[in-house]
């Protein structure tokens, strides 16, 4: 059995950025579906907040996607380098994973989840100030991603890892207007990438969950 258990699912964002990074390095692991009630027991053994992706590692658990992929880099490092060994171009590699994370899942989320609540317990307020971020957000990244293939430093990196489940579902939930071409183009280009096609497929099956509903493309 492979050393590392990722308690995961395939449809959630966070677990796609993981699995990213896995993919890229091709490093084997026990994909522990998440789904049902004994498989949400064992992750509340791991992790009381119920949150996921949660890799073990033997004796040690590690929660918070970007914390994992950093542990991986670590201690099950491949031939891809996703934070940089420089600290300064690392440094610019987490600012952007910051970025994505704070400022496309967040608010990308809220959406979501706010469809998910009883429609009298709905808040329209916060649906669009969390829509107003992301027209923000696409903003910024368009001017920051002229003339870069990805996030930072010219080859994918955690940063990418984070861009591409919350690019590929903030597109769904709020899209991307032609006028932000340099995201566009982005989104595309992450959407090619192999370990992410990879993990799109495996989410597939699931669309019919998304509660906004699903778009018939991607």
């Amino acid at each position: 059995m492979p050393p590392l258990k990722l308690h995961a699912h395939p449809f959630s964002s966070y677990c796609q950025k993981v699995l990213v990074a896995l993919y890229e390095n091709a490093t084997p692991f026990e994909y522990r579906l998440l789904g049902d009630a004994a498989s949400m027991q064992e992750l509340e053994s791991l992790w009381p907040m119920k949150r996921f992706p949660v890799l073990v590692d033997g004796d040690r658990t590690v929660f918070e996607a970007s914390t994992i992929i950093e542990y991986l880099g670590l201690h099950h490092p491949g031939p891809v380098r996703l934070i940089p060994e420089d600290p300064k171009a690392a440094i610019e590699v987490r600012m952007l994973d910051r970025v994505f994370d704070n400022y496309v899942s967040t608010p990308q989320q809220k959406v979501v989840f706010d469809r998910l609540r009883p429609e009298e317990a709905r808040d329209d307020y916060g649906v669009a100030e969390a829509r107003r971020m992301l027209d923000i957000a696409y903003a910024w990244l368009d001017r920051w991603m002229d003339g870069r293939e990805w996030a930072s430093g010219g080859r994918f990196s955690l940063a990418d890892c984070a861009a591409a489940p919350f690019l590929f579902y903030a597109d769904w939930t709020h899209p991307i207007e032609e006028r932000w071409a340099n995201v566009r183009a982005y989104r595309k280009r992450l959407l090619a990438r192999p370990s992410f096609a990879r993990a799109v497929d495996e989410g597939r099956p699931y669309r019919p969950l998304f509660p906004l509903g699903a778009p018939d493309r991607d």
